[in-house]
């Protein structure tokens, strides 16, 4: 809750007019708590969770318009109803654990200092601590997903999140629950060693899920702006790691290949194809060995 009644004290208090987006946020916020403005984040994973795979759904039902050939595994078919049903398990742990797990963690966003208040971040500043947050999460989630590629962590963690062999949208969060929990780690180490605004915590939970649904797309299209990004690894990279499974001790980046260049796990799409290429270049991975059978 912002420490003004009105703009103008507001104003005063930072000696200078408010800009608009100031203005907007001071309209919006200045009557709801902190705590308020954290479980926003619950709504924006909710919509997130079941919006930004749809068009990857329209695509995988349309394939026959011209979208095969972007299909990273194009032998693989995945149904409406296979869809809905990993939709379904995703929103039973958003329930039972996502949702709650969020109310009962506001007293660390306060205690590292993430702020709601005036004045509003900087573009650059935003962009400057999303960069910081990107790189510490890729850097822990890089070494977390090697453990869990261990015999014990596959075995009793990991196996769940790789069921879909072929990856979809929707099976970005899909995940045992454990799995859930410890990779909360690194998502929140960022802004605990660098805290920002509430703004700025809101974009990073947001972008970070909305990469990590395109990553588990299945399709590379051409046009995708994360292309464009230096060393991203994209839904062509990660879906390779998806094929192998548990042998996979390869390509574990979560966002960015710089730790598996670093440590020597990284494997080129002209390197790691399996059994051959087929349309497009694509590995194909045998129906029977996957979730959507």
């Amino acid at each position: 809750m912002l420490p003004f009644n009105t703009i103008g004290e507001a104003a005063t208090f930072l000696g200078r007019n408010l800009t608009a987006a100031e203005t907007f946020w001071f309209n919006y916020s200045a009557r709801k708590s902190d705590y308020y403005l954290y479980c926003h984040n619950i709504l924006f994973l909710f919509l997130i969770f079941t919006f930004v795979p749809l068009p990857f759904v329209f695509v995988e039902m349309m394939r026959s318009l011209g979208f095969d050939k972007y299909k990273i595994q194009p032998k693989v078919t995945t149904s409406l109803s296979e869809m809905f049903r990993c939709y379904k398990d995703v929103m039973r742990m958003f329930v039972l654990l996502v949702g709650p797990l969020q109310l009962a963690s506001y007293p660390s966003i306060k205690m590292v200092g993430i702020r709601t208040g005036l004045p509003l971040p900087s573009k650059w500043e935003i962009l400057a601590q999303l960069t910081v947050y990107f790189m510490v999460e890729d850097y822990t989630n890089y070494w977390i997903h090697r453990f869990l590629h261990g015999k014990w962590g596959y075995d009793k963690i990991h196996r769940v999140h790789h069921e879909y062999s072929a990856p979809i949208g929707f099976a970005a969060p899909y995940a045992h629950w454990l799995e859930v929990l410890i990779l909360g780690i690194p998502t929140f180490l960022g802004p605990a060693i660098v805290p920002g605004h509430m703004i700025t915590f809101w974009l990073w939970i947001a972008l970070r899920q909305i990469e990590a649904i395109e990553t588990h797309s299945g399709y590379d299209f051409p046009w995708t702006p994360t292309k464009y990004i230096p060393f991203y690894g994209g839904a062509d990279y990660h879906d390779y790691h998806h094929y192998v499974g548990q042998q996979s001790q390869s390509n574990f980046a979560s966002v960015f290949t710089y730790c598996d260049y670093i440590y020597g796990t990284d494997k080129l799409k002209e390197e790691s194809r399996i059994n051959g290429a087929s349309n497009g270049g694509s590995y194909y991975v045998p129906t029977q060995d996957l979730k959507s059978e």
